[in-house]
């Protein structure tokens, strides 16, 4: 690791900057170094697209706003367009300077201030990393049954058997031995897990279709004419789809510094956006709404969980290839947008102290308790409150980090001075925090949560994310400018 050490010295001008803020994780990656391109990046979506929680979140989404299903088709897309334009411009600083986000975060926020943001954002994402592991076990313990021929068991210690939990705990050690191996390990398998999970995927519906029949196609044009009494007017499901959809990638869209730094260039990034979001997601969207027709001819009840649909096959050969594929996707995607990151962010904290691996372990032993809750405590306020609040708390993040890149410091960092911890340093400010953006993250997070769960402010829980990243931008660029 020596050589690694130089080169990274080099690369800050001869010193590896302020043992406070500098370790090898989270020091720039030179370009020759990198070995991700634009087939990573797209498998980056793919796994976070295809993991169970997103297979569900997608099927639901046909189903509970009462729309039909052309509109709610298309929110998805518009929200895969979205999205795509914000991690375009959250990634371009971090393929330009080789920087994550808790390093990149420091610009705006001060080298020590940056801490502040980091822990959150480390905080949701063991959130959701204990809560894509809880989904990625049901896979396993799925499989462990069909070998073994073991009926699921009802309660249990918080509401999960014995198989459940050892399903759990296998889950959890195989993440933890995946990101232990390093980021290239971690590279090919998203490249392996992504195209792998779309072919059985394709399999799958046309397994259904094959069952169903003619029928099929009847129960598809019930859902695409919409359930028609959800509450939402056409144009607030239209847009509690669409900022829905925003919500749930939020963790990655603020963070996706931490994915482009290894990349060569702005277009591989570019690439890998666009055909792993509006693409991706439409395509798997349709697969969803497609085999969640075939399970009303076939079991007579819209099933949105793809593990209670293997279960009513009964077929081992199936429920086995289900269950690995499953278990890749699920896995795949916690590991770049919950695991790293918050090992990123968790070493931030302490960088002379914390290494990532270090910050890795911490986060998965957090993220084991949050897990095991989801079943008993998590899962009550719904799956889609739950998306939008988590993206409520990082929607101000993202604000900032963009409107601070592009408007603050019009699109130039000054790299040694983002691991300097001295009084001159360009990101210094007050003791090493910008005291106007943690104000400008309060406000816009009163506002963007406050759209969330004040029934009076139902009508604007679909802008929830827009309008917290929208106030916390402005505001920070207005106080900037007012010196």
């Amino acid at each position: 690791m020596a050589h690694i050490a130089q080169a990274q010295a080099e690369d800050l001008g001869g010193t590896t900057g302020d043992p406070s803020l500098w370790n090898e994780d989270l020091a720039p990656i030179p370009v020759e170094r990198r070995r991700w391109g634009s087939f990573e990046i797209f498998n980056v979506w793919n796994n976070d697209i295809q993991s169970l929680f997103g297979y569900t979140l997608a099927a639901s989404l046909f189903l509970g706003y009462g729309l039909n299903g052309w509109l709610t088709f298309t929110a998805i897309v518009l929200a895969g367009l979205i999205v795509m334009a914000l991690v375009n411009l959250s990634g371009r600083p971090s393929v330009r300077y080789g920087i994550p986000y808790a390093v990149m975060a420091r610009a705006g926020m001060g080298v020590r201030g940056a801490r502040f943001p980091a822990l959150i954002r480390g905080v949701v994402a063991i959130f959701w990393f204990g809560v894509q592991t809880y989904f990625a076990s049901t896979a396993v313990a799925l499989a462990i049954r069909g070998i073994f021929g073991l009926e699921a068991a009802a309660g249990g210690f918080l509401g999960l058997g014995s198989v459940d939990w050892i399903a759990y705990i296998l889950v959890t050690l195989f993440q933890v031995g995946m990101f232990l191996k390093g980021i290239d390990w971690v590279g090919r398998f998203l490249n392996w897990a992504g195209p792998f999970v779309y072919v059985v995927m394709i399999l799958l519906a046309l397994a259904i279709w094959w069952r169903a029949g003619n029928g099929l196609w009847g129960a598809m044009g019930t859902i695409f004419q919409g359930e028609g009494d959800s509450g939402y007017s056409t144009i607030g499901g239209f847009v509690a789809v669409v900022g829905t959809m925003v919500a749930y990638f939020a963790a990655v869209v603020i963070n996706f510094g931490d994915f482009s730094r290894f990349v060569k260039s702005e277009g591989q990034m570019r690439s890998g956006n666009f055909w792993g979001l509006p693409v991706s997601m439409a395509f798997f969207s349709f697969i969803a709404l497609f085999i969640t027709a075939g399970t009303v001819v076939l079991y007579g009840e819209r099933l949105t969980d793809p593990t209670q649909i293997i279960e009513r096959v009964d077929n081992l050969l199936l429920t086995l290839i289900a269950a690995v594929t499953f278990f890749a996707a699920t896995v795949g995607i916690n590991l770049v947008a919950n695991f790293i990151p918050a090992a990123y962010d968790i070493s931030n904290l302490s960088p002379s102290k914390i290494s990532a691996k270090t910050g890795g372990i911490i986060t998965a032993a957090i993220a084991f308790v949050i897990g095991a809750l989801w079943l008993s405590l998590i899962s009550q306020i719904g799956i889609a409150k739950f998306v939008d609040t988590l993206g409520a708390i990082l929607a101000p993040l993202y604000g900032i980090l963009v409107a601070d890149y592009y408007l603050v410091q019009r699109g130039h960092l000054d790299v040694k001075s983002l691991f300097s911890d001295r009084p001159e340093g360009r990101y210094f400010y007050e003791d090493g925090w910008n005291r106007n953006a943690i104000i400008a993250v309060a406000v816009a997070a009163v506002f963007s949560i406050a759209t969330v769960w004040i029934p009076a402010l139902g009508g604007l829980s679909g802008f929830g994310w827009l309008i917290g990243a929208a106030i916390g931008g402005g505001l920070h660029v207005f106080l900037a400018r007012r010196g």
